[in-house]
This record gives C-alpha cells, sequence and structure tokens, in this order.
C-alpha cells in the first residue's frame, strides 16, 4: 500500500470539511474521488500533499507517517506529485524552464541531466516544440499538460490531479485525459479529484463517493456507478445523469 488516510478530519472554522475520512491506495491503482461540490475532495488531496495541517487522524505514505509534526513536509512532497486546475507555470519562464525548476533548484540534479528529463516528456506528451514557447503561447490544454510534466519529473510515488480538466474548454480535455489514460498503462499510482464521470468511469480502479467529509461508497467504477447501493450517491448520480454527464 502507498497511501492510507485513517481518520482523517478537517475543520474550516465551524464548518468539517473532513469528518473522520479513510482511505487507501495501493501501487499502480487510480483511485477518482468524486462528489459535489464542497464534499472534501480538493481538501483531502491538499492535506495528503501537507498543504493543509489535519486535525485529527494520520495519513502514511509508504508506511511513513508523514502527518507526525516531526516529519519535514518539504522532504514528503520530493515523493509526491500534484496538478491543480489552474496550471500554477510561472509565465516568465520558458515551458523548460517552468519544468526544470524544481530537479535543479530542490533534487539538485545538474541543468543538463534536469533538461534532457524534460525534454524526453515533453516528446513523451507531444510537446517536444514547444519546450522553449511561454505560458501564453499555449493552449490550456498544453499549458496542463505542462503542468502534469513538471510534476512527474521527479518521479513521485503518488500522483494527486485535483480537477486538471475543470478550467479547460471542452475540447481541449480529451488531449489531458489521454495523457492521464497513458500514465495509468505505464503504471503510475494517481488519485484525481474529478467530475468528468465518463472518464472517472473508464481509467479508475476504485472509484471513492464523498459526502459530508466522508467516503459515504466506495467500489469498482461498475458499481459505483452502476449499481450504488448508498441512497445519497444514486442521488448524486441521477443528477449527473440528468445534466448529460454520464
Amino acid at each position: 500500500m502507498i497511501l492510507s488516510v485513517q481518520g482523517v478530519r478537517k475543520v474550516f472554522g465551524s464548518h468539517r470539511v473532513l469528518d473522520g475520512l479513510d482511505l487507501s491506495v495501493d501501487e499502480h491503482q487510480v483511485v477518482a474521488l468524486i462528489g459535489a461540490s464542497g464534499s472534501g475532495k480538493s481538501t483531502l488531496l491538499r492535506c495528503v500533499n501537507l498543504l493543509e495541517d489535519i486535525d485529527d487522524g494520520m495519513i502514511w505514505l509508504d508506511g511513513e507517517h508523514i502527518t507526525d509534526p516531526r516529519v519535514n513536509p518539504d522532504k514528503v512532497r520530493q515523493r509526491i506529485g500534484i496538478v491543480f486546475q489552474s496550471y500554477n507555470l510561472f509565465p516568465h519562464m520558458t515551458v523548460l524552464e517552468n519544468i526544470t525548476l524544481a530537479p535543479v533548484r530542490v533534487h539538485r540534479r545538474s541543468a543538463k541531466e534536469a533538461a534532457d528529463a524534460a525534454r524526453e516528456w515533453l516528446t513523451r506528451v507531444g510537446l517536444a516544440e514547444k519546450a522553449d514557447a511561454y505560458p501564453d503561447r499555449l493552449s490550456g490544454g498544453q499549458q496542463q499538460r505542462v503542468a502534469i510534466v513538471r510534476a512527474l519529473i521527479n518521479s513521485p510515488r503518488l500522483l494527486l490531479l485535483d480537477e486538471v480538466t475543470s478550467a479547460l474548454d471542452p475540447e481541449l480535455v480529451g488531449e489531458v485525459l489521454s495523457m492521464i489514460r497513458d500514465l495509468k498503462g505505464e503504471g503510475m499510482t494517481m488519485v484525481l479529484a474529478t467530475h468528468e464521470m465518463g472518464f472517472a468511469r473508464q481509467v479508475a480502479d476504485t472509484v471513492c463517493f464523498l459526502d459530508g467529509g466522508k467516503v459515504l461508497e466506495q467500489g469498482p467504477p461498475e458499481q459505483v456507478f452502476g449499481d450504488p447501493s448508498e441512497p445519497r450517491t444514486r442521488q448524486f448520480l441521477s443528477r449527473i445523469i440528468e445534466a448529460g454527464r454520464l
């Protein structure tokens, strides 16, 4: 098991965003988090990456208790890649400079080694010719693929994807989803929060429906989408179907 989330609670003011949430992720597994806005999907990913402190519970990565206050969060983040819905690329840096910044500054790799690895990744995702371009010269889909490459360049044990297609025009969504599908084929362990129900159904090994800060239902996609056991899950999915998103 790569990731274990045990009884995690997170409170913002009087609002309990995560309420004793449990989740486990095995190596090479893709787990899709679905649920209404405010159900805790993004907060969970931020807690796993130690961008938010938890109020109770424990998170383990490769058997290490990473929410122990004595743990250096920067060291943990070197083993976890995270990609947000906004690309967060530095506009004054080229694509290559954006990707190689962390390997050189944080991981102390040589500039040549980092650049070679970055160009190899860019070739794999069909963006080799964009290495020297600035982000504002790229489409949204291309920028998001660069953001994913930036998260992958340091060979993370776990990749977290937070609604990575929600800021894209519909015609650009496919190229990002295709990249994620390829990563699954290569065995990348991923946890993704998504509103793309059809994609979650295709690519996930396990689907977790979050409601009220808990994993209310989880199982294989065919079970969660095809025969959910919880009334709240059925209600949520019926609205998704009515909206034509599944």
